[in-house]
């Protein structure tokens, strides 16, 4: 049997029309996977008794069920999931005042490498499909009885090397039929792949751009995140500035703090300039500490410091407070079957 999910709106559309249902048959239908949430063809109660017959004879619907769910004292909740062919992954959901934020993964694994996330030491197992990805919000949403207002592409995997499957993902997510999250509300985040970012400066949704940074030469960039080697910084930074070109979109860009390694004096002139002329937000990260990692988090007062010095020169810098690190939630923690004892 073929699972229904695997079918985008377009595709159900079409296969609609070739098996003669009502024009609206198969938007109703994708309705009820995504926005209803539906695990069943029992629940889609507006569809006729018999098409629902016909349909379980032809599909299954699949739904990712947690293996196992987290929670720490500040509310976060990590869920992790074994997909059908028993491959891992986790995704989180995360409470800031009014913000909702589910976070979800794009790759089992990651073949990055970089040395600050814990999921490089899965490497690379396959990319995630796209309702693989739409799933985990929904089960995120069946779990916690939460409507999330936001969606990160920050989990694990690098989404802009599974570009096709998360561009799939993200018309769902947006779609009127589907989860109905606004596109400015959804972010896809980047160890920094150029011809992804000029890529996603093309598509029509007015989605955000995060790109990671953690480093303001080529030489300490390259020791963290070994991408870097292939894509240094001016490459990099040709790619960021076309994409602000193309859709005048504020870009955020993700600063990962490490003790002595990147929150030099030197690094506050050197990303000052690097950022020149680029209407940007800086979310700064204190790093996350995990099993095996050689780097530490500056102190809270030093990492103050770092603020306070970029902010009279760049228009918005933030303080990321970290959250979920009690249950291996936080930025750079999530390691699938890694983190299940």
């Amino acid at each position: 049997m073929t699972d229904i999910k695997s079918f985008t709106l377009e595709q159900l559309i079409q296969y609609g029309e070739k098996c003669g249902w009502e024009k609206y048959r198969a938007r109703q239908l994708f309705l009820w996977l995504y926005q209803k949430n539906a695990t069943s063809f029992d629940e889609m109660t507006n569809l006729s008794k018999n098409f629902r017959q016909e349909l379980s004879k032809q599909f299954y619907i699949s739904n990712l069920s947690p293996i196992r769910i987290l929670s720490s004292p500040d509310s976060t909740v990590k869920l992790t999931f074994a997909l059908q062919d028993d491959n891992i992954i986790e995704s989180v959901l995360l409470f800031d005042q009014n913000r909702r934020t589910v976070c979800v993964s794009t790759q089992v694994g990651c073949p990055l490498n970089c040395r600050i996330c814990a999921t490089a030491k899965l490497g690379f197992k396959r990319n995630i499909k796209w309702f693989e990805i739409v799933e985990q919000i929904q089960a995120l949403i069946r779990q916690t009885n939460t409507t999330p207002t936001n969606i990160v592409f920050m989990g694990m995997g690098e989404p802009l090397l599974n570009l096709d499957e998360v561009l799939e993902a993200v018309k769902t997510i947006n779609s009127d039929y589907g989860l109905k999250i606004g596109a400015r509300r959804i972010t896809i985040s980047t160890a920094g792949i150029p011809d992804g970012i000029y890529r996603l400066a093309q598509f029509p949704l007015q989605i955000r751009l995060a790109v990671s940074l953690n480093a303001t030469n080529d030489q300490t960039r390259s020791m963290i995140m070994p991408i870097n080697k292939r894509y240094p910084l001016k490459i990099l930074f040709e790619a960021i500035r076309a994409y602000y070109a193309q859709t005048h979109r504020r870009i955020t860009f993700e600063y990962v703090l490490l003790d002595g390694i990147n929150n030099l004096p030197e690094d506050i002139s050197r990303l000052v300039r690097l950022l020149e002329g680029i209407p940007c937000k800086i979310n700064l990260i204190p790093f996350n500490p995990f099993p095996g990692s050689p780097f530490r988090p500056p102190t809270p007062a030093a990492v103050k410091r770092f603020a306070l010095a970029l902010y009279p020169h760049l228009p918005t810098v933030t303080i990321r407070k970290s959250k979920g690190g009690k249950i291996l939630a936080g930025c750079g923690q999530l390691a699938g079957e890694l983190n299940i004892p």
